[in-house]
């Protein structure tokens, strides 16, 4: 006998997971506004849950000067989210007995000048041959104007000096990722391209993914953007001969996602092989590192996955996901000028049940409440944070060259936000009657209660806007990476390639600090008084940045 109620009951579930599922999409939906408008480049995301999606959004431009937009639809540069595709194939040889990963390079490229040393393929997946970086040579944007084969982008870094011994250190490198291109052609006795799109693309139904291609009508494909101190600008031309197997892979937000599928499934690899990509790795010391193959260890929230993310001139990608929840985030944009990662990582969380906090979760809280916390704390990897009042608010101050100034926002009596909301303290008083403070971000990192005076905070001036605009311009950091300056009044911004825009502060005339983050600035000018560059301090680093524009 059936349930009176059965068909109530079915009905109540229906309408509380549908609510459910609505409440997600609007945090889905205030997440995405926060970073892209309408009127803006912008992009295509994607959320799924046990392989399904249960978000599905375009933002923003495909293209800014014909005002179309963005449609899920959009073919994107993957970028360097390319490398994934490459080491799998790689995998697939393996599995299918053509190569080990232990072989040397020069089993499949004799002529490879490697110093003396053995670089084995191993070396090459993880970032730690050694191998100069082929997009850190030169003037990138003149380069990656011209076509090259293969061999003649080989050619172009192979004879450069090492910067250090094979699985001595960390450093990532597209040159390496090039040559994993070059083994997957002798060993298929085919191309890199032909390889990837009909042994993968074509197997898993991927019809809107493909090797890049300038001159192809690609239906769907957005234009990509960057920003200078005057606006959006069009990118910097790029033949996609130049990222190759590092970067030169295009698709579309439901590819991806069958992409994602497959590895989860083990439709092209094992799962004994897989995890060797997902895993990390160890240098030859023993320690570890997050990085695998093609993939790197993340762990959001305690919740443990695997991410990789790309940039290149006009896109911005990131792919997240975690492994217990089988929850996917893919981002995909058509500017370097906004942050995906950002984006991807607080959908993710909201996904999970454990979205970042925001400014509408701050509760009111007593000054009587908030100074049980005053105090200097000594954390597990070595930082010492000073908490303090000031004005009537709680404010949290690391020790660093800026000794910059955050404010903290309370969500209950013991745990408070900085205004970002993906950075926390959590306090509490332990047995022996001292104060611990919890830091966390992605991972939590202890402090304890320690008897150390305060350190004067940075103070701040204020330059008149005459002052602040010979400042505006763009300054190259390192090949393909830039940091855009504009000014607004009197304030003055920095905007690093790939990443949010961020407020500098004057400490004088030619110095600058941020607060969101611990770096200074120094601005130089030359003999006829023209600013020229700005020298970095950050990290106990110092680095000179020019003027280009």
């Amino acid at each position: 006998m059936k349930p009176k109620f059965s068909f109530l009951t079915l009905a109540l579930c229906f309408l509380f997971t549908t609510t459910q599922a609505q409440d997600l999409t609007t945090q889905f939906d205030d997440i995405v506004s926060k970073y892209y408008q309408d009127d803006m480049p912008g992009a295509t995301i994607l959320i799924a849950k046990d392989g399904k999606p249960i978000y599905r959004k375009a933002v923003g431009k495909a293209n800014l000067e014909l005002d179309v937009d963005m449609v899920p639809e959009n073919v994107f540069m993957l970028a360097s989210i390319t490398k994934q595709f490459t080491a799998v194939a790689i995998l697939m040889l393996e599995e299918q007995g053509k190569l080990s990963l232990d072989d040397p390079i020069t089993k499949f490229i004799p002529d490879y000048p490697t110093h003396g040393k053995t670089i084995t393929v191993h070396h090459l997946l993880n970032h730690t041959s050694g191998i100069k970086s082929y997009t850190g040579m030169g003037d990138l944007a003149k380069v990656a104007r011209h076509d090259k084969t293969l061999d003649e982008l080989i050619d172009y870094f192979k004879n450069e000096p090492m910067d250090f011994d094979p699985g001595e250190a960390f450093a990532y490198n597209n040159s390496g990722y090039v040559l994993l291109g070059k083994i997957i052609e002798v060993l298929s006795g085919d191309t890199y391209e032909n390889f990837i799109e009909n042994k993968i693309f074509k197997q898993l139904g991927m019809t809107s993914s493909s090797f890049g291609n300038n001159r192809e009508i690609v239906k769907n494909r957005v234009d990509g953007y960057e920003q200078d101190a005057n606006g959006y600008v069009n990118a910097n031309y790029i033949s996609m001969t130049l990222p190759h197997a590092a970067g030169s892979l295009t698709s579309t937000v439901d590819d991806m996602l069958k992409w994602q599928n497959a590895l989860k499934n083990n439709t092209l690899i094992k799962e004994a092989t897989f995890n060797k990509a997902i895993k990390g790795s160890e240098l030859n010391n023993g320690e570890h590192i997050p990085y695998g193959y093609g993939l790197g260890e993340m762990n959001l929230k305690g919740s443990k996955g695997y991410t990789h993310s790309g940039g290149i001139f006009g896109t911005s990608t990131n792919g997240i996901y975690l492994i217990d929840e089988d929850v996917y985030v893919i981002g995909l944009s058509n500017c370097s000028c906004n942050d995906i990662g950002a984006v991807t990582r607080s959908l993710a969380a909201a996904a999970i049940g454990k979205p970042f906090p925001t400014m509408k979760d701050v509760i009111s809280l007593s000054e009587e409440k908030m100074k049980q916390w005053v105090g200097a704390y000594e954390f597990e990897d070595g930082a010492i944070r000073h908490i303090f009042m000031k004005d009537g608010k709680l404010n949290s101050m690391r020790e660093s060259e800026t000794n910059t100034v955050f404010e903290i926002f309370p969500l209950s009596e013991n745990r408070f936000m900085f205004e970002e909301g993906n950075i926390e303290y959590k306090f509490s008083t332990l047995a022996d009657g001292k104060r611990q403070a919890i830091f966390i971000t992605d991972s939590e990192n202890v402090g304890k209660e320690v008897d150390k005076p305060m350190p004067e905070a940075r103070k701040e001036i204020t330059l008149s806007n005459d002052v602040l605009k010979q400042y505006a311009g763009t300054y190259e950091i390192a090949p393909n990476f830039n940091v855009e300056v504009t000014v607004d009044g009197n304030q003055i911004f920095g905007q690093a390639t790939g990443q949010g825009k961020f407020e500098i502060f004057a400490e004088n005339e030619t110095t600058f600090f941020a607060k969101v983050t611990p770096l200074k600035v120094k601005f130089s000018k030359n003999d006829s008084g023209e600013v020229e560059s700005f020298t970095l301090y950050q990290g106990g680093a110092e680095t000179v940045a020019k003027k280009v524009e």
